[in-house]
């Protein structure tokens, strides 16, 4: 059969398939306390007096008669604070384990570290939800913690190896593509998440759903367990199980000090986009709720779909950015032009009423934009020997970043009176929120026109295009066959240019 041949097109497509899978559950998982955050953060109480404010009539009526409930049996009663905490201590956990995450896959390899990472995300999604049972012990908010400390160290590593795998089997292929397809499918567990999880924990509750999310990530083992195998028959029938052993290199720590500005420039731009985008994911569906609910008769469920519509824009167009980037290039006026055009949906949101479709459908532009834009950029500034490391530390300066953002954005939005109406306060609140998100976009913004003005005294590698870069190869290719061939050095740079210094 030609799907069981490794060096047969299906074959790495199948591999590709069961790769994506690895992260289809926890990208589901991440997101799931942002849609049901008035579950997380609202009480189960009662309010006595029928609203009136005459005392004499309820006096007479009786108190029972007056007395309203909001029936939310499955609320936890979190406070803003502990709420953004369930993201922060994800964030600042993927932060700390994903450098030696990388160093730890580069010794033991794919295999190891693809069983190690899913293992971790199951642990985690299962102790999140299993802290239910402890609902309304002081027990119930650590175990909640414990799940996201686990579930943090498993999913952003996870990501490290599943690009890995892509990587070994597309190369000098569908690799851009490939990239955009792993991408988009997981994405589609976020954007399934904002569509399905609502409505799934109105008819089920609360207990069921967290438990379906482990669900999610037991199937993203089960992916794991497969794609080893696959993994591994294809390397041994290629030939390359011995050349990959000798390839593995021990990453040095000294090796930090070879990377150029023009990297640590792109890992603050990085940095700051996603300090804008992130902490606004995990609470945008109860801020479009508060600020539009009234005006545009929103309900929870579809506050949920309009903060999903920043996910559906990126698993829709993902898969042909990366294409389209590589022949176009002029990658740092692109993350300058994504930073400039993230300030216009965060204006939106803070100071008008517009709708609030158009500003996430605008932010899931310039956020797939960015990520197809910037991350592949982190190749052309660094040396052969350092691209692990320079994708571990950004990743890492990237989730320390989103973690202080998520206990900044808590501390704003304050203690919310649970069942109590929207008032003033409470909006001004959410104001100074989106204000704080979009100072992080004016940084970014400020870093890119640093960076491009940086690299274009650095003879502009990032912004060359497909036709330009070829010409340069094809000029390296003539002053080899012009002279003798020199083996390149570890620190010799991944893309040539002629006298370029990244250092």
């Amino acid at each position: 059969m030609a799907c069981a041949n490794p060096e047969h097109w299906s074959y790495r497509f199948i591999v590709l398939f069961f790769n994506c899978m690895l992260t289809f559950g926890s990208y589901f998982c991440f997101d799931m306390p942002s849609v049901l955050q008035k579950t997380f953060t609202d009480s189960n109480n009662c309010t006595k007096g029928n609203g009136s404010g005459d005392a004499l009539q309820e006096f007479y009526l009786g108190d029972s008669d007056n007395t309203t409930c909001n029936n939310c049996t499955d609320c936890l009663g979190l406070s803003q604070d502990n709420y953004n905490l369930l993201y922060a201590i994800y964030a600042w956990t993927n932060a700390a384990v994903v450098i030696g995450a990388g160093f730890l896959i580069d010794k033991l390899g794919n295999r190891v570290g693809v069983f190690l990472f899913s293992s971790l995300c199951l642990l985690g999604s299962s102790t999140f939800a299993a802290s239910l049972f402890l609902k309304g012990t002081a027990a119930m908010f650590p175990l909640m913690l414990v799940g996201r400390l686990l579930f943090g160290s498993g999913n952003g590593s996870l990501t490290i190896v599943q690009n890995r795998i892509t990587a070994y089997w597309f190369r000098d292929k569908e690799l851009a593509m490939a990239f955009g397809i792993t991408l988009c499918f997981s994405r589609l567990g976020s954007v399934l998440n904002f569509f399905l999880t609502e409505s799934f924990e109105e008819d089920y509750g609360l207990k069921i759903t967290l438990w379906g999310g482990a669900f999610l990530c037991f199937l993203g083992f089960i992916s794991a367990i497969i794609v080893t195998i696959l993994d591994r028959w294809g390397v041994k029938q290629l030939g390359d199980e011995d050349n990959l052993k000798q390839e593995s290199k021990k990453l040095k720590v000294t090796d930090i000090k070879n990377l150029s500005l023009q990297f640590w420039l792109v890992a603050l731009a990085i940095m700051f986009f996603y300090n804008g985008v992130f902490p606004f994911m995990a609470d945008a569906s109860e801020f479009i709720n508060d600020k539009y609910g009234d005006r545009y008769h929103l309900n929870d469920r579809t506050s949920a779909y309009m903060a999903g519509a920043v996910y559906d824009v990126s698993m829709l167009i993902s898969p042909f950015l990366g294409a389209l980037i590589d022949i176009v290039g002029k990658r740092g006026i692109l993350a300058f032009l994504c930073a400039l055009l993230t300030i216009p949906p965060f204006c939106f949101l803070a100071f008008t009423n517009i709708y609030p479709l158009i500003s996430t459908l605008w932010l899931g532009f310039t956020y797939s934009f960015a990520a197809a834009s910037m991350w592949p950029t982190i190749p052309l500034v660094v040396s052969q020997a350092t691209v692990g490391t320079a994708m571990g530390l950004t990743t890492s300066l990237q989730m320390i970043g989103i973690g202080i953002c998520n206990l900044v954005v808590g501390q704003i939005l304050g203690k919310k009176n649970s069942g109590s109406s929207v008032d003033e306060h409470q909006l001004e609140r959410w104001k100074y929120v989106i204000i704080f998100l979009l100072a992080n976009s004016l940084c970014c913004m400020a870093i890119t026109v640093i960076l491009n003005i940086v690299d274009k005294k650095r003879n502009g590698i990032l912004n060359i295009s497909r036709k330009q870069k070829r010409r340069m190869l094809a000029e390296r290719e003539q002053l080899i066959s012009g002279t003798s061939y020199e083996e390149p050095e570890e620190r010799d740079p991944l893309l040539p240019g002629r006298g370029r210094n990244i250092n």
